[in-house]
């Protein structure tokens, strides 16, 4: 009994050295695990993206602005001139908050009265809403308290000399489910798509099959288009079926164009379908090509902004985000969800996914046409 369950085991052990490529997935899935949770899941946000609208321009707004950048949770970026600067910032993403000093701030504060600021907060990521809102308002008091007690004369004022007025644009009540139902598209396209285009090719090669449908008049192009438009029609079902779930049930506004989202949701299902096309020319069975799958799936769960805000998560990870496709479609659904974005505004996206498309397509092209010959 010993040496039959020994042989086994070695039996075994021989089938997983021969398929190197499952094994060393295997290996690396832990690691890479291990790697993305450790760095990734934190909601510690600092250098938080700062537009600057300064009409003051005085010794005590430079101080104000000095709390702030010294305070690590703003990083001022940009300084502006007009609102108009400040609202396209804000709604491409470029800048988080804004802050708004009016002309009369040094003023009021040197007749030791009581200077108003506008601190204006991107809440459409509710995460970096919150900290951004706690920040504003504890530098503001921090401020405050530092001019009280540098003045000579202490007036008999019942409210601090700063005032940190803050608004929130977009999701002002700060609602996850805002957040979150918009980016859920974006992850159910990638993983319907990505998933079911690569095993179903797969699934047809080990069957034998696809042999079968290669030396049928059938073009390359048509069978390529056969197998992924099923999982196209499905993938918009569920995008549909996600937003009126969405409107119903979590009162999720759309404040865009819905036109629009289809169209763009095209372009990325383009992206995500060359890549599970291309897992399939890589993979030799249904397994290794699950694995492989859920390898492309990690990074975009972790590295796109769907569940932690990139600007909580390490330099370098912030830099390898950048590669990663669905990042941008996030962007664009929670853009034209929460903040009605039109298309000039959603044109880096737009250029972005163009680009990962092309590359991801040809790549794919090649590598199949190789396969089928």
């Amino acid at each position: 009994m010993k040496q039959r369950l020994l042989s086994l085991i070695r039996k075994e052990f021989i089938q997983i050295v021969r398929d190197p490529r499952t094994l060393v997935l295997t290996l690396l899935y832990p690691v890479a695990m291990l790697f993305l949770l450790g760095y990734a899941i934190t909601n510690d946000v600092r250098n938080i993206p700062l537009a600057v609208l300064d009409r003051d321009h005085t010794s005590q707004s430079r101080t104000l602005l000095d709390a702030y950048r010294s305070s690590d949770y703003f990083k001022l970026e940009y300084y502006i001139t007009s609102e108009d600067e400040l609202n396209y910032l804000v709604e491409s993403n470029q800048a988080r908050a804004a802050i708004i000093i009016p002309p009369d701030y040094g003023k009021e504060i040197v007749a030791g009265r009581v200077g108003h600021v506008a601190f204006i907060i991107d809440g459409s990521d509710p995460n970096v809403a919150g900290t951004a809102l706690t920040a504003a308002i504890m530098v503001g008091q921090s401020q405050a308290t530092k001019i009280v007690a540098s003045r000579t004369m202490k007036p008999a004022v019942t409210q601090l000399p700063v005032d940190v007025r803050t608004q929130v644009w977009y999701n002002p009540g700060m609602v996850t489910a805002n957040y979150m139902i918009p980016a859920l598209i974006g992850m159910i396209l990638q993983f319907l798509t990505t998933f079911l285009t690569a095993t179903s090719i797969v699934r047809e090669r080990e069957r034998g099959t696809i042999e079968q449908l290669i030396v049928t008049p059938i073009r390359s192009w048509e069978l390529v288009a056969g197998k992924m438009l099923p999982y196209v029609l499905i993938a918009f079902f569920d995008m549909i079926e996600i937003l009126v779930i969405g409107v119903l049930l979590f009162n999720v506004p759309i404040n865009g164009s819905l036109v629009l989202l289809l169209i763009l949701s095209c372009l990325f299902l383009i992206t995500t379908l060359g890549i599970g096309l291309l897992i399939s020319t890589v993979a030799n069975t249904q397994q290794e090509a699950m694995l492989t799958t859920m390898f492309t799936l990690l990074p975009s769960i972790f590295l796109s902004g769907f569940m932690f805000p990139l600007a909580a998560m390490p330099t370098f990870l912030q830099v390898v985000s950048y590669a990663i496709p669905l990042r941008y479609f996030l962007i664009i659904t929670r853009g034209i969800v929460l903040k009605g974005s039109g298309p000039g505004v959603l044109l880096p996206e737009i250029v972005a996914l163009c680009f990962f498309a092309l590359l991801v397509m040809a790549a794919t092209a090649l590598r199949f046409r190789k396969q089928l010959d």
